[in-house]
């Protein structure tokens, strides 16, 4: 058996995508591994790029976006890795992180999934893990006032390369090993999720069923974010709070559910109130909007 199947969900992102998969090659020495490319309908070449540089790389190639989670399920129901690592594509290896997750999750038998340490693209921390959420963590992050208290909403915001590996609440999805075991009690991602909040339910239903989560602060990985999500612009404040109320009532019930859309609808009205506010005060018409209330009833009204 393999020691790892890696695979890349990637939409519209050829450039990016080909700089990953060449970073794997060039660090993964001393691992038995395949790479898996789902491609979910991209119309930038993407596949022809892969089939051209990569041509050992496994493709899916989707005729539709069927999102995050589907993608991953697609290849982890294939691949045959005794640990799969779900890697972004608009992430970057460097030497020896990768090799440092898959021995971690060997030095730990109940570790299901292990997290790497993110960095952003001018090599800054970015946080890579975190808490569960809760409703007072929700209402700090979208009102904007956890940048005062940052430590109190994400805890692991700061530089950790003196910390060694450490169980953690849930690790962030653009570099993420599970353990094929851990899989196969608990299953693959919620593909009720299309976008944002699948690792954070799936790291959930880990713990809930025995196995750990663990973060490693040496495997160092860089993380250009927000890459495909930059495509629809438009989506992805729908998306998240879709995603964020999804998991709070399958996870936490309805009554949880229903408070954290009453604070995004509370918070939004507010926002929408002080841009328009500003905008007429500075007669500035130009600028993009906070996203509408309508849009955002719709995006949440099936959740």
């Amino acid at each position: 058996m393999l020691d790892l199947s890696i695979i890349i969900i990637n939409w519209n992102t050829r450039q990016l995508l080909v700089e990953c998969i060449h970073s794997l090659y060039q660090t993964l020495s001393g691992l038995t591994f395949d790479i898996w490319v789902v491609d979910n309908a991209s119309t930038d070449d993407s596949v022809a790029a892969v089939r051209e540089n990569f041509p050992a790389a496994n493709i899916i190639a989707n005729t539709a976006n069927v999102g995050f989670a589907c993608g991953n399920n697609q290849a982890m129901a294939q691949c045959e890795g005794r640990t799969m690592l779900l890697f972004n594509s608009d992430a970057v290896a460097t030497p020896g992180s990768i090799q440092a997750l898959v021995g971690l999750a060997d030095s730990q038998p109940r570790a299901g999934i292990v997290g790497a340490h993110l960095l952003n693209t001018d090599g800054t921390f970015q946080a890579s893990h975190t808490p569960f959420p809760n409703l007072w963590q929700e209402f700090l992050i979208l009102s904007g006032a956890g940048r005062l208290w940052m430590g109190r909403v994400y805890p692991s915001h700061g530089p950790e390369e003196d910390k060694g590996p450490q169980a953690v609440g849930y690790v962030e999805g653009a570099c993420l090993l599970v353990r094929r075991e851990a899989y196969q009690q608990v299953g693959g991602l919620d593909e009720g999720y299309f976008m944002y909040t699948e690792e954070v339910d799936w790291c959930y239903a880990m713990k809930r069923a025995g196995w750990q989560v663990w973060y490693h602060p040496q495997a160092k990985i860089v993380h250009h974010g927000g890459a495909s999500s930059r495509h629809r612009r438009t989506q992805r404040e729908g998306d998240l709070y879709r995603s964020r109320v999804r998991f709070f009532r399958k996870n936490y019930g309805d009554a949880q559910a229903t408070a954290l859309k009453f604070i995004i609808y509370s918070l939004t009205a507010i926002k929408i109130a002080v841009h328009s506010l500003l905008r007429w005060v500075s007669g500035n018409k130009r600028g993009r909007p906070v996203v509408g209330m309508k849009s955002l009833m719709a995006s949440l009204r099936e959740v």
